[in-house]
């Protein structure tokens, strides 16, 4: 997850943490067992503040049924649920899940939500949704995320629309921060879909520049990516 960079917005979606190599018998670095120590450590770890691009990019759209991958502690899937929608939230750890499901209930809509627990490499939640977001799913050890997001496209409903927000580059006070990731650009994000052609829609895939609070407490910035694409059929 890139929740590390003290992003002033919530980022959910487990990503990749830049770690010590892992002590013989230590948890698999992005599995299950490794975030719900990573949640233990803290009562709360991230913000609870809805990521920035969901907000832009989902405000206008009619609530229906929505999918959130890789949910944390339920920022994002509180705020649609806030919205009206009927969100089924998804993590690999159950003590995300667990205090995602606890800010709900805090909130008022714990009845809109739906938490399961998954692991992408193994499954994936089954239905159709007018919202599938994937905000910040970005590669971590074995992750196969290219693939995890061709399954979330197939679980857009027709007229509904797929969300994928990641990152581009490093934060401005360490641009070569996690650089082993990877970071796909917009076109590559497209293009790992594989979508088929005239069943979608692209409405947006752009690079712009996310203002961050830096770990010594000054103003900061990070390339991020957008793609946001409406199924037609």
């Amino acid at each position: 997850m890139s929740k590390h960079d003290h992003a002033h917005a919530h980022q959910p979606s487990h990503a990749h943490a830049q770690h010590e190599p892992a002590a013989p018998g230590a948890p698999r670095e992005g599995g299950a067992e490794f975030w719900d120590e990573r949640y233990g450590e803290s009562t709360r770890i991230w913000s609870g503040n809805p990521n920035a691009a969901l907000v832009r990019e989902v405000q206008e759209l009619a609530p229906g049924r929505a999918l959130d991958l890789g949910c944390g502690e339920g920022a994002d899937a509180v705020w649609l649920a806030r919205r009206g929608w009927r969100v089924t939230g998804t993590d690999i750890s159950k003590v995300a899940l667990g205090r995602a499901a606890e800010h709900a209930a805090e909130a008022g809509v714990g009845d809109l939500v739906e938490w399961q627990r998954h692991d992408f490499t193994e499954s994936f939640p089954e239905g159709e949704f007018d919202l599938v977001s994937a905000c910040f799913l970005h590669n971590h050890g074995d992750f196969p995320r290219a693939r995890v997001l061709r399954r979330a496209a197939a679980a857009v409903a027709p007229g509904g629309v797929l969300l994928v927000v990641g990152h581009a580059g490093g934060p401005s006070w360490d641009p070569d921060k996690h650089a082993e990731i990877g970071f796909p650009t917009p076109d590559e994000v497209l293009a790992q879909l594989e979508l088929a052609q005239g069943a979608w829609e692209v409405l947006l895939a752009e690079e712009h520049v996310q203002p961050l609070t830096g770990p010594d407490g000054r103003p900061g910035t990070r390339p991020d990516n957008v793609v946001k694409v409406r199924r037609l059929r």
